[in-house]
This record gives structure tokens, sequence and C-alpha cells, in this order.
């Protein structure tokens, strides 16, 4: 099992910025990628970032050039840095991690943060 926990989600006015972190904890050895997904009410949830173990990264195409994502392996731990957001960020922001051990996958989420973007 892994547990995930973000934090860092908080009411904040167009055009700043928010640094979420989202620490695993757990069987983590197993882990070969970790993400951020978003969610509003009434809509799916959307991807909005990946990064691999190695630090290789994807991002969705609305938030390239605002927001970054970065681990620290020694703390099992990653970060999503936003800057110039936007009212239409607003959401609740889930960690997420795909596991496989033994040949057996999982996929786990956190409980998620509140991100509101408004002035």
């Amino acid at each position: 099992q892994v547990q995930l926990v973000e934090s860092g989600g908080d009411l904040v006015q167009p055009g700043g910025s928010l640094r979420l972190s989202c620490v695993s904890s757990g069987s983590v050895g197993g882990i070969y990628v970790m993400g951020w997904y978003r969610q509003v009410p009434g809509k799916q949830r959307e991807l909005v970032a990946l990064i691999g173990t190695g630090g290789n990264t994807e991002y969705a195409d609305f938030v390239k050039g605002r927001f970054t994502t970065s681990r620290d392996n020694a703390k099992n731990t990653i970060f999503l840095q936003m800057n110039n957001l936007r009212s239409e960020d607003t959401a609740v922001y889930y960690c997420c991690a795909a596991s496989n051990v033994a040949g057996t996958g999982n996929l786990y989420w956190g409980r998620g943060t509140q991100v509101t973007v408004a002035s």
C-alpha cells in the first residue's frame, strides 16, 4: 500500500503562484510514475502533469509554461509549482502514484487539496 498526502492548496489571486506538495509513504519502492490531476464539480478528473522516477515530465497543454512538477526522491515528495494562475485553474488537485510490485499494478490517490483562484 502507498499513502499520498497533498498540501499547499490555498486561495490566491489571478496571476499568483502556489506550490503543492505530495508526500508518499508505505510501499514506495514499486512506484514508477507519479502525477497531478485536478477536478471541478460536475467534470471528470483531468491530468495536469506526470513525473517519472528518472525525472522525465509530461504536461497538459493548458498548463505548459505555467506549471512545473519536480521531485525530491530523498523525501519521497513531488511538487507542483503553479505560476500565473488563472480562475479556470480553480479545482481540487490530486496526487497519484502508479506502482508495480511483482507484476501487480496499482494506482493510488491522495485526498486532494483545494486551489481557488479568485480576486
